[in-house]
């Protein structure tokens, strides 16, 4: 599938890296997926997922979080509001340049960012997370031994997945003024919830609150013995045949 690299503007200024996956042939609709916290546009899921999406004629775009994979801007200065003003801002750019987005599909907090961001993309009818945390707050844990030195300074150097990364305290700050039940309550979208119950990264019953949380129509599909970040190809691969069966549903016929 023929792949375009763009760049746009995000919703702090900074030009935000971004891959377009489209089909050979006509396209049905566009989706967006975004990425897990402090991971990149180019992990194993959001590639496998988009080439299968775009074989059934949707396009995808995945595009790097305000500092982060290729885009440009500080990682310290980002929220998860500021996540979410750059899938709207995302959303804007597919509007004006293709069409706007049908799909959006989360992976772990991306998930949770789609959720949310979702009510302000009037034209999405279906929302996927895969792995996602039912509260956004659940990254928190993460940043516990800075916890002190962020308090104090204001931002600290934290390491995550063995890589170092600089957090601020307005991110902490947002991510606790989440209101994850209202928004997944209200969603007034399809949903459909991928989850593995041997997650030991987000654990599943985040998959069971959600899934509480929301209002039909709603789907689960259990991805049985995947890691959090579906590094096995078989498992990646389970995910985007599911899923684009699913989004069929949700893609216009005609085309976009």
């Amino acid at each position: 599938m023929p792949t375009t690299k763009i760049t746009f503007t995000g919703s702090l200024g900074a030009q935000l890296a971004a891959n377009l996956d489209e089909p050979e042939g006509s396209v049905r609709a566009y989706a967006m997926f975004a990425h897990c916290f402090t991971c990149s546009k180019d992990v194993i899921a959001a590639s496998r997922i988009s080439r299968a999406l775009a074989k059934l004629g949707i396009g995808v775009l995945r595009f790097d979080f305000t500092g982060l994979g290729n885009s440009e801007g500080d990682f310290a200065d980002t929220t998860f509001s500021s996540n979410i003003g750059d899938l709207v801002v995302a959303a804007d750019w597919l509007r004006t340049n293709r069409a706007a987005p049908c799909i959006l599909i989360g992976h772990s907090l991306g998930g949770a960012a789609v959720m949310m961001a979702a009510s302000q993309i009037p034209e999405c009818k279906a929302v996927a997370t895969i792995g996602a945390p039912a509260d956004p707050k659940h990254v928190i844990h993460l940043f516990d031994s800075s916890a002190d030195e962020i308090k104090q300074h204001g931002r600290a150097d934290v390491s995550i997945g063995g890589r170092p990364f600089t957090v601020g305290q307005q991110l902490i700050d947002d991510l606790r003024d989440q209101s994850p039940q209202e928004r997944i309550g209200s969603l007034k979208r399809a949903l459909l919830v991928f989850h593995s119950p041997v997650d030991t990264v987000v654990g599943v019953e985040n998959a069971a609150q959600i899934f509480a949380w929301a209002k039909h129509p709603k789907s689960f599909v259990s991805v049985d013995g995947s890691d959090h970040m579906l590094t096995k190809p078989k498992d990646a691969d389970f995910v985007a045949t599911m899923l684009s069966a699913w989004a069929e549903r949700y893609a216009p016929a005609g085309g976009s």
